[in-house]
């Protein structure tokens, strides 16, 4: 079965390392506020942190109790981090095995180009609606997300 994707582009005033910067920031993770009904985060921990980044695990607790794990396995701060969503409780261990989030950088006049994408995978072809509304609601946050770094960093 294939991926459920979104994407966002945003032009940040900031050069790719300093935005890779803050994903490392686990302070800064709460300012991702969710979507309607999709929650926001609470806290960030940091499980394993190695010293090269890649293998680096960070769970995840969200506004609404739930949560999961994210492994960053690609760390190319100039380029490109990807990071692999996986271990969700419940509800969403019902619906997804994983997601995939990708932020691509691009240096712009004034800053840098960032496409954040997201790939979900449905458990089943039962759940692919219900991730396939998910992923609209974190289509929405993350833009939103992306407008607050924009905000933030001027």
């Amino acid at each position: 079965m294939k991926p459920i994707r979104c994407c966002c582009v945003a032009n940040l005033p900031l050069l790719p390392e300093e935005i890779a910067a803050q994903i490392l920031d686990l302070e800064k993770w709460p300012e991702f506020q969710g979507f309607g009904v999709l929650p926001g985060i609470r806290t960030a921990v940091f499980e394993c942190r190695p010293t090269d980044i890649v293998g680096t695990r960070i769970r995840v607790t969200n506004t609404d109790g739930s949560s999961h794990v994210e492994e960053i396995v690609e760390w190319q701060p100039e380029r490109r981090l990807r990071l692999h969503m996986h271990s969700f409780s419940a509800p969403l261990s019902y619906l997804a095995k994983s997601m995939e989030e990708k932020w691509e950088f691009e240096l712009v006049d004034g800053g840098t180009r960032v496409r954040r994408s997201l790939e979900m995978f449905p458990l089943s072809r039962m759940s692919w609606p219900l991730i396939w509304a998910i992923s609209q609601l974190l289509r929405r946050a993350i833009a939103r997300h992306l407008r607050q770094m924009q905000e933030a960093s001027k």
